[in-house]
């Protein structure tokens, strides 16, 4: 790329920070407070934390079972906004959620720039994609963990994958795999898809430990890593399996309702099934959806497909959705072009973050396919469980779009209109307020 098409390529992606900040601004406080995804029950547990800092059993409420970083920081803000109003700290987290994901994005970008130096069309394509995913958005508007836990693993993903080639004394080794294991922990005491950072983060290391011959140093940083992480966040599952005798609670009575939902069992079908209602549609309960798990997480991924945040109904909001999911067709094929290069890369390198982040990927994957199948109801399909393999997603679906979009003559146009116009409308749809007077519940 020449100087000066870096240079608006910088550029853009400054403006996309500011685009993308500014939308998370006005949600946090046009988004009404008790909407989205558990947002009453996550606000029952922070008014218990407000009186104190004792976790409840986590049977006794919806979200007691969830791990309580977030909420302890909910309960800090409400103690000192007030609890008695949700309002003020509702607000103030949402705040401090959209500063965690912009800060995670940043951390993404950099990787980019690292791995490829120079390459600004793809930092601003990298940038771009989350900046401007629907579920990112959404996750920054709404009360709840997901923005926090999914940065969190995001920042010890990149870390752990920015590591220097080359020769490093063990002090600086250790320090730096104590840091990844303290941003892992913090995932995992935050939700427990951290386990699955942590997880890809400790593979990575065998894998360069082994191919590179160095073993007993890769064991080392994976030992801090782990080490840490389990003081910081395994504690908390610890506790859980020693007072109530499991690691995470599962088909509590407290969720009776959720288990009523359909489809109420998942086959193979569920999995590759993807009828054209995730084109044309969107919506999670419609009923061609009810029995396709990706194309519900294709939706909710590039969508609303449960409608918390737009209209339930309405031909504008068809309508919307049928071309934000069309074009959004581009970047997710780009991904899997992207992976499989990336795989291509992983074999034939001893160094570089693709294993990390393609062991990431992976196992979001497998855990969210494992999750759906043991949880078998509609509620449960939400790309948003998966906001914590962002780093890969934005990291290889970049690389084949930067290449597309470069392309001389008339396919290089018709890419950059394609993601234009996805941007666009994302950007104008996910406004709350500013193309319809108010959605979502």
């Amino acid at each position: 790329m020449s100087s000066a098409g870096s240079e608006r390529a910088r550029a853009g992606l400054v403006a996309l920070f500011v685009v993308g900040g500014l939308i998370r601004l006005h949600n946090a406080f046009a988004y009404p407070p008790f909407y989205g995804f558990d947002v009453p029950y996550n606000w029952e547990y922070v008014q218990l934390l407000c009186a104190g800092f004792q976790l409840p059993h986590p049977e006794a409420g919806w979200a007691f079972g969830h791990p309580p970083l977030f909420y302890w920081i909910a309960a800090l803000a409400g103690r000192a906004l007030g609890c008695a109003e949700p309002g003020p700290a509702i607000v103030a987290v949402r705040l401090l959620s959209s500063a965690a994901g912009l800060a995670a994005i940043a951390a993404v970008v950099a990787l980019v720039r690292r791995a490829e130096p120079g390459a600004e069309r793809r930092a601003l394509f990298a940038g771009g994609l989350l900046l401007l995913l629907p579920a990112h958005v959404q996750m920054s508007a709404s009360f709840g963990e997901e923005m926090l836990a999914s940065s969190l693993a995001t920042g010890a993903v990149v870390l752990a994958a920015l590591a220097p080639a080359g020769p490093r004394s063990l002090r600086a080794d250790l320090g730096r795999g104590a840091l990844v294991g303290l941003l892992a922990g913090l995932a995992l005491l935050t939700k427990l898809t951290g386990v699955l950072a942590l997880a890809a983060i400790l593979g990575a290391e065998a894998a360069s430990g082994w191919r590179t011959g160095a073993l007993r140093r890769a064991a080392a940083r994976a030992a801090a890593a782990a080490l840490v992480a389990a003081a910081v966040g395994g504690w908390y599952y610890g506790r859980n399996l020693v007072q109530y005798g499991y690691v995470y609670p599962h088909d509590l009575p407290v969720h009776a309702e959720m288990h009523r939902q359909r489809p109420g069992r998942r086959t193979l079908y569920d999995y590759v099934y993807v009828p054209r209602a995730a084109l044309t549609d969107g919506r999670v309960r419609h009923p061609d959806m009810l029995r396709s798990v990706w194309g519900g997480t294709y939706a909710t991924a590039w969508y609303d497909g449960h409608r918390h945040f737009l209209p339930k109904e309405g031909v504008g909001v068809r309508r919307l959705g049928v071309a934000v999911l069309a074009l959004a067709l581009l970047p997710t094929a780009a991904f899997a072009v992207g992976a499989w290069g990336g795989l291509r890369r992983a074999l034939r390198r001893t160094r570089g973050p693709d294993p990390v982040l393609l062991l990431l990927a992976g196992a979001t994957l497998a855990g969210y396919a494992f999750f759906t199948w043991r949880n078998p109801w509609w509620s449960t399909v939400k790309a948003t469980y998966m906001l914590g393999a962002a780093a890969p997603f934005a990291f290889y679906a970049s690389e084949p779009l930067a290449r597309w979009s470069a392309a001389p003559g008339a396919r290089g146009a018709l890419v950059r209109a394609a993601l234009a116009a996805l941007a666009l409308l994302v950007a104008a749809a996910f406004s709350y307020g500013l193309v319809w007077a108010g959605g979502g519940r």
